[in-house]
């Protein structure tokens, strides 16, 4: 059997990768193709131009030019939130790294999977004030799982490789990689990239105690007033399927934090919806009577429970599922904690239940759900649907929900007032489908997520729900939608105010409305066309429906809608700040 010249050549090369003198930007390059990375984000500079001419000499990963460092970040945070693999952007040193702290630390917050790649001076700069020189390692250190410096190139593949490691395992985060011009441009031997990796002080547990969680079923099981609430930690695990099947099993309430929504369909009877600080009534209300509560993958954040001397106030055994320690009893004492992968926890729980004699008692499981249907009769969501005059932002978000339940569909939000409409109005029935800042809350992201998530999902419907405020502060990267070929809708709930500023300043500051109004808005319509898109303006809600129609035909185009909504529409239910979680105002009459 002959062997072909192309055979030869490429087992020579195969070979010869063994042990090869490569330049420290060539070793990053081939770290990335050995991690299975495809797309990378960023804006090149002077201390990575080695980088990027290593990239330039490579076909297999793209490079997609954002307009600032922070969308960079942006999108491939978005990109990691809808797959679940490492997000990984490359921006260059000093406001490079400065223009992507944001895009940093609202990763960290979300604990989101990401590698990003900084530019640095020179090592023989480093200290020096040389130019367009920060001290990254030192700014990054409060928002990053972990960060490195490369003052060597001969552990660049090392580096790579621990990186990956840590942003992805645990609780996962990003980690920066901060990388002097000279390391990248010196020659090393190269001998392959490392098959695994070993760290002594980083070891993170994936499974449970077993005492523990028997300890948790006997609670579960002999409950009168079962709760079940689950944050991002379940979507992050991929723990959605062990969730469903646990809550199944069990009949119970289930509830999802904003970062969590889609891990339990929306569309199913046992889901509460949303708890928190703009949460329903019969969630909120179930987390504060409730006699024993599963938490699974959430922190109890101050946005969840309200005050805790509130939450505290009634009785009941807090049973707490998280991969990371720290977060356990940091804000409410649990009764019984397990530290581990809650996939691995909720797969070995629900073997324990199948195997268990004990049921849970019907009699008061079925006065619980009674108590929660008395909630629900509230009708906590209710708007004015009637409205002929003027468009209700929630209709927008609702009638989207019922154009596009049975598609294919991604939602990206900024953060504001149109970032809860779209969390309450649209009912997430499966994971990673919601893409949002939630633990910094970071206005800008929506453009970049949905760009980020619309190039690995080129046949999924995109569509960024913002607002006149938020959708202004990376509103450059509609450059980027157009010469990357990605597609976009982006739905604009245009109040003319920063509506969450308006509304506490109306709630709380007796109607001052200091400086929450936008006086000098640009025509959207003109601006997007500018951009090389569809702008379309939308004042009559008879409009909104045909519309959205519309865009969703334009399949091949960004369209740019600006829906100008009621400026007056406050977001309810809401907890004030301070208050209980329970002490809700429902609408202007509790005012």
């Amino acid at each position: 059997m002959e062997i072909s010249k192309a055979e030869i050549s490429a087992a020579a090369a195969s070979a010869s990768s063994h042990s090869q003198e490569l330049r420290g930007s060539e070793i990053l390059v081939k770290a990335l193709q050995a991690e299975g990375v495809k797309y990378i984000w960023g804006y090149p500079g002077g201390a990575v131009l080695h980088i990027y001419d290593a990239f330039y000499k490579q076909d297999t990963i793209q490079h997609v030019l954002v307009r600032h460092e922070q969308a960079a970040v942006h999108a491939a945070d978005g990109y990691a939130r809808a797959t679940g693999d490492v997000g990984v952007a490359l921006v260059t040193s000093g406001p490079g790294v400065t223009n992507a702290i944001t895009g940093i630390a609202t990763a960290y917050m979300d604990s989101i999977p990401m590698v990003i790649i900084t530019g640095q001076v020179p090592t023989h700069a480093i200290g020096l004030d040389a130019f367009q020189e920060c001290d990254t390692v030192g700014i990054t250190r409060p928002i990053v799982k972990h960060n490195f410096l490369v003052k060597d190139v001969r552990h660049m593949a090392e580096v790579m490789k621990k990186a990956f490691h840590i942003a992805r395992s645990g609780r996962p985060g990003p980690v920066v990689v901060d990388i002097p011009k000279d390391v990248s441009f010196n020659k090393t031997t190269y001998t392959g990239y490392p098959e695994s990796v070993e760290m002594r002080s980083y070891n993170p547990v994936r499974k449970g105690h077993g005492g523990q969680i028997r300890k948790a079923l006997q609670l579960l099981l002999n409950a009168k007033r079962p709760y079940i609430y689950t944050g991002g930690g379940v979507l992050l695990g991929n723990a959605t399927q062990e969730l469903r099947t646990l809550v199944d099993m069990l009949g119970y309430p289930v509830t999802n934090t904003l970062m969590g929504l889609g891990a339990y369909p929306a569309s199913d009877r046992k889901f509460l919806g949303m708890l928190g600080m703009h949460g329903t009534i019969e969630a909120n209300n179930a987390m504060q009577n409730c006699d024993v509560l599963l938490a699974v993958g959430a922190r109890f954040d101050d946005r969840v429970i309200g005050n805790p001397k509130h939450f505290a106030q009634n009785e009941r055994k807090i049973i707490h599922i998280d991969i990371d320690p720290s977060s356990i009893s940091k804000r409410v004492k649990v009764d019984i904690p397990i530290v581990g992968d809650v996939k691995e926890v909720l797969a070995e729980l629900i073997a324990m239940v199948r195997e268990s004699d004990v049921k849970p008692d019907a009699g008061a499981l079925g006065g619980w759900w009674e108590t929660i249907d008395g909630w629900r009769k509230r009708d906590c969501l209710k708007y004015d649907r009637n409205n002929k005059e003027v468009i209700k932002p929630q209709y927008v978000v609702e009638t989207l929900w019922n154009m596009t339940r049975e598609a294919d569909t991604y939602i990206t939000s900024d953060v504001g007032q149109h970032q809860m409409w779209a969390a309450q109005y649209y009912r997430f029935d499966e994971p990673r489908r919601w893409i949002n800042s939630g633990g910094l809350g970071t206005m800008g992201v929506g453009i970049p997520y949905a760009m980020g998530i619309k190039l690995a999902k080129p046949d999924s419907e995109v569509f960024c729900i913002t607002g006149e405020g938020s959708v202004q502060m990376c509103i450059q990267e509609l450059s980027t939608c157009l010469q990357y070929n990605t597609p976009i809708k982006v739905v604009s709930l245009n109040n003319r105010y920063l509506g969450m500023v308006r509304q506490w300043q109306e709630l709380d500051y007796e109607g001052r409305y200091s400086h929450s109004y936008m006086d000098a808005l640009p025509n959207f319509v003109k601006l997007a066309e500018a951009y090389g898109h569809v702008g379309m303006l939308i004042e009559r809600p008879q409009d909104v429906e045909p519309a959205l129609r519309e865009a969703r035909k334009l399949k091949d185009r960004t369209v740019f809608m600006d829906f100008r909504t009621d400026p007056t529409e406050n977001v309810f239910p809401m907890v004030k700040a301070g208050a209980g979680i329970t002490e809700m105002l429902l609408g202007s009459e509790d005012l």
